[in-house]
């Protein structure tokens, strides 16, 4: 009798692991449902995805008046221990940035004679993460085939830009052709997205009206 109940006992205490097995990896798919599903969002540069109340601002985003947004295009991930929300390339190889590439990014400084851009993506190679030392520049000189007086009436802190590599040594940009420019900006006053009206961009909100160097795909999404 002690026998069978030592059998009884095993075969319970092997149905209760068989169940908690059973049950493993059932987390373990939810977790990565959940992973995958940030990592689908596609994002354009300046597209807002999140604010500095919610999250970290990682690799692949600018801030922007407590709003995080990204800087070139790809993926959202949040690492939800840290808080931290990026934009992930689709693919890890580093292009080399050579004279001639077009490049998209935004602006973080604005100077008397030139301004500083982070590069978000290179167009036609892949929207692939590259390394570079530091922003790329844009001097007055570059800026329209024309003389400009005030750089401040061309572009803007947090502006999207779609600009010419010239220079890569010093990493020199040119946005004077007609297709390069700001391709996407913010009003000045209540940061909603300015909507292009003429040769002038119009705030859908507060109705102020600003001026940049646009480029002719303004608002389009096309790089």
């Amino acid at each position: 009798m002690k026998k069978e109940k030592v059998i009884v006992e095993d075969s319970e205490k092997d149905t209760k692991e068989r169940d908690t097995e059973e049950k493993q990896p059932d987390n373990a798919s939810t977790e990565e449902d959940t992973m995958s599903e940030d990592e689908k969002h596609f994002v354009m540069p300046g597209d807002l995805v999140g604010t500095t109340e919610e999250f970290t601002a990682g690799n692949g985003t600018y801030v922007d008046v407590g709003d995080i947004h990204s800087i070139g295009t790809g993926y959202v991930h949040i690492d939800r221990k840290s808080r931290e929300i990026s934009v992930v390339p689709k693919t890890k190889t580093p292009p080399e940035l050579c004279e001639g590439d077009i490049v998209i990014g935004g602006i973080t400084n604005l100077r008397d004679s030139v301004v500083l851009v982070d590069i978000g993506g290179i167009k036609g190679k892949g929207d692939r993460e590259f390394q570079m030392n530091g922003p790329a520049a844009i001097h007055v000189s570059n800026v329209r085939d024309s003389y400009v007086k005030n750089l401040s009436q061309e572009f803007s802190m947090s502006d999207v830009v779609k600009a010419k590599v010239i220079n890569t040594q010093n990493m020199r940009l040119s946005t004077s052709e007609k297709s390069l420019g700001v391709m996407k900006a913010y009003c000045s006053r209540c940061r909603t997205v300015l909507e292009l009206e003429g040769n002038r961009l119009k705030c859908p909100a507060c109705g102020r009206t600003e001026k940049r160097k646009l480029s002719s795909d303004y608002g389009t999404g096309i790089l």
